[in-house]
């Protein structure tokens, strides 16, 4: 099966009704999470940003708070699992200040964490990689909300 493209989707939903495009929706949500979670986001979080970001803080603290701290190897894996969950929220956004405001939570609760990740390259990378991330995005932001974030982030380096 050739899978079509958006523009022929698109051009495709405006010939369906009201009716059909709700069915097309629950439909869709049946068969994979992420399409569930995407029109989750879409329907009831998106006009409360705010409450979306302390949601995925309160999940991120509580992952952080299960990481098997036996090894090195554990942290690893699970930190990986996290930042890739954020990742995975940040795209259903599409907002940047959502995403330089996950991505800091991310690296303070990072660089926070016990046993001291500075021990670990591999821990070291990620936090330094994503630390970089945020820089790039700075510039995209209103002028204050760069000067408060770029405070946050000269405390991180620091």
């Amino acid at each position: 099966m050739k899978t079509a493209t958006v523009k022929e989707i698109k051009t495709e939903l405006t010939h369906c009704s009201t009716q059909e495009l709700m069915e097309l929706c629950l439909r869709l949500s049946r068969f994979k999470k992420e399409n569930k979670e995407l029109l989750t986001y879409l329907l009831f979080e998106s006009s409360h940003e705010e409450g979306y970001i302390e949601s995925i803080q309160r999940e991120v603290d509580e992952q952080f708070d299960l990481i098997n701290t036996a090894s090195y190897h554990y942290i690893k894996k699970s930190v990986r699992k996290i930042l890739r969950m954020i990742k995975k929220y940040i795209r259903y956004s599409k907002n940047k200040e959502t995403e330089v405001e996950l991505l800091l939570y991310f690296c303070k609760k990072l660089s926070g964490f016990q046993p001291y990740i500075h021990r670990n390259n591999v821990l070291q990378t990620i936090l330094y990689r994503e630390l970089t991330s945020i820089q790039k995005k700075l510039p995209s932001l209103h002028e204050d909300l760069q000067y408060d974030y770029t405070v946050e982030l000269e405390k991180l380096v620091s």
